[in-house]
């Protein structure tokens, strides 16, 4: 498999190529994030890639985008709680000033964080952060893509 998913996000994830997808959702795809400088990071991605954003979707199909924006919220705060003592909370933010196609950012904040940093959005992180190697993505968070993706399946159910 290539890198072409990441070129082409919701594309590879309908044909089954990103490998970040950690579950179908009824609106869309929980997908793990590239960079885990915060253990958790996550996104709903849109399952249409022309929705540009929240607006474009008919009421009903928005209003199952947030649920499963909060369904995959409350998923990376139990697993983060689970796996991290030093957990926060998250926050989650729908920006689209990247990427021209809806999603939804689910950043898990932690206690460990740097002092100047952990009340400001993650935003403002050093650039370095974006693109360290120790902070990609890889088979060290196999446990946490396991617990997020546990969780997630618990929330379908109203656990």
């Amino acid at each position: 498999m290539s890198d072409d998913w990441r070129n082409d996000r919701i594309g590879g994830a309908l044909r089954g190529e990103n490998p970040t997808v950690l579950r179908r959702l009824d609106a869309g795809f929980a997908v793990i994030g590239d960079v885990q400088f915060l253990p958790g990071y996550a996104v709903l991605l849109a399952d249409d890639p022309a929705v540009r954003r929240l607006s474009d979707l008919p009421r009903h199909r928005r209003l199952g985008f947030l649920a499963d924006m909060d369904r995959l919220g409350e998923a990376v705060e139990r697993a983060c709680r689970r796996l991290d003592p030093a957990f926060r909370r998250v926050n989650l933010e729908i920006l689209g000033n990247t990427d021209d196609f809806l999603h939804a950012h689910v950043w898990p904040r932690y206690d460990w964080e740097p002092a100047d940093l952990v009340g400001l959005p993650v935003w403002l992180y050093p650039r370095e952060r974006w693109s360290d190697e120790r902070h990609r993505l890889g088979p060290r968070h196999d446990t946490l893509r396991a617990a997020i993706g546990e969780e997630l399946d618990r929330c379908a159910h109203g656990a």
